[in-house]
């Protein structure tokens, strides 16, 4: 290329990046992000149960769209929560927190509670409510104790190198963690653990207090892998991991067939709904596999795609953490992030193999219901936060004139066009 050449396209691309700062400088940047990829991430979820239940639907003698449909009622829930958390006062977030706390804990303490308590899998880890339904109430826990950690270590951060200020949090969320290790939940014990994490990382925890909770984690997760088996394949799972020749009818089937289901994908994939594995090979390919199902009618494309979308998500949070002066709207957001965030990392190892596998669904892709409606009233309330971001609220505000603007300029044209038909 001629040196006349490459200075004619050289300006281009400097008003491209240019752009793009631009953009991603704006206040609304963060508002934009998260709205776009929540959305993304749950169309893309109705899509994928659709296509990965049908066939599990026809088996169970329901209709192909049985599974779909409960996902969509849930959507629509989630929807509404996600809208009524945008929408509320932030200054209702804090007068809502401790309110909330006992019924978190309430919810959960019903899950040792024969009549109300349900089991699967050899966890007890949901309820079932008279006119509600079956809720799983640790997905609630975990938007209560996001917003409750953000209140209560925002008014204790400048205290928190005393061990008496970090106590009370650290009591609080160790006896909702407690409940739910009770009931042999082991997955959505250590997501809340990383919730717990996040959060006193962002509100300033000193180091050594933080190496001190993060080694007693790792201990408590470290026991109820190998001694608190509710199952008794824990341990087995994680020596799979371990073990080239392991029992590929047993331990080793689930995750053999979601690497099955990866390779079989290659680049772009079999097609949407051509996967084989959903053929009842794959167990939970509608739920915490449903990753492997993207991978197998989607390729590598798709699974990129997912990646992408969690990016933004996460690219988005940290934006708001770094950009909001309030310390509760700091520390709740970084709760969520590492919830989030930390989930989908584990569930997406499990299915590439780099994890034993433990049960945990992708967030607001795999199908459930108290997960997706808690997440995306959780990412509501993100989104709440990035509106309220330095100079978001005056770029919102703007916004109509600006459409008034652009279409004073567009009428004219449009009216001298007419006239010249």
């Amino acid at each position: 290329m001629s040196r006349a050449s490459a200075q004619t396209v050289t300006p281009g691309r400097s008003v491209v990046s240019a752009r793009t700062r631009e953009l991603f400088d704006s206040p609304l940047a963060s508002y934009y992000l998260l709205a776009a990829s929540t959305a993304l991430l749950s169309v893309l979820g109705l899509v994928m149960v659709l296509s990965s239940s049908t066939v599990r639907s026809i088996t169970a003698g329901e209709s192909p769209y049985a599974q779909f449909f409960t996902q969509g009622r849930y959507a629509l829930i989630g929807f509404g929560a996600m809208m009524l958390a945008v929408w509320l006062p932030i200054k209702w977030y804090r007068r809502l927190v401790w309110p909330g706390f006992i019924v978190a804990f309430a919810l959960q303490a019903l899950t040792f509670i024969p009549g109300f308590a349900l089991s699967k899998g050899g966890n007890t880890g949901w309820i079932k409510l008279p006119l509600i339904g079956i809720v799983q109430p640790a997905e609630v826990g975990k938007l209560v104790l996001a917003v409750w950690l953000g209140h209560v270590l925002g008014k204790r951060q400048h205290d928190l190198g005393y061990w008496r200020s970090a106590f009370a949090p650290a009591l609080g969320a160790s006896l909702l963690i407690g409940l739910v290790l009770g009931g042999h939940d082991l997955g959505t014990g250590l997501v809340i653990l990383l919730l717990v994490f996040g959060a006193f990382f962002v509100a300033g925890t000193p180091s050594k207090l933080l190496t001190l909770i993060a080694g007693f984690a790792s201990a408590i997760i470290g026991y109820f892998f190998i001694f608190g088996q509710s199952n008794g394949n824990r341990l087995a799972r994680i020596l799979a991991m371990f073990n080239p020749n392991c029992d590929k009818a047993g331990e080793c089937y689930q995750a053999l067939h979601g690497k099955y289901a990866l390779a079989t994908g290659g680049l772009f994939g079999v097609g949407l709904g051509g996967s084989r594995e959903k053929w009842n090979y794959l167990p939970e390919a509608h739920n915490d596999f449903i990753f492997a199902i993207i991978g197998e009618e989607l390729g590598l494309f798709g699974t990129l795609m997912v990646l992408a979308l969690f990016i933004a998500l996460g690219l988005a949070m940290a934006r708001v953490v770094v950009r909001h002066p309030d310390p509760f709207v700091k520390i709740s957001t970084s709760a969520v992030a590492a919830w989030v965030m930390g989930q989908a990392l584990i569930n997406i190892g499990v299915v590439i193999g780099v994890f034993p596998v433990i049960g945990l669904p992708l967030p607001l892709v795999s199908a459930g219901g108290s997960a997706l409606v808690t997440t995306m009233a959780a990412l509501g309330m993100v989104i709440n936060f990035a509106r309220h971001e330095p100079g978001a609220q005056a770029a919102l505000a703007a916004r109509p004139a600006v459409l008034r603007d652009s279409l004073t300029v567009v009428a004219p044209l449009t009216r001298k066009r007419a006239l010249a038909h």
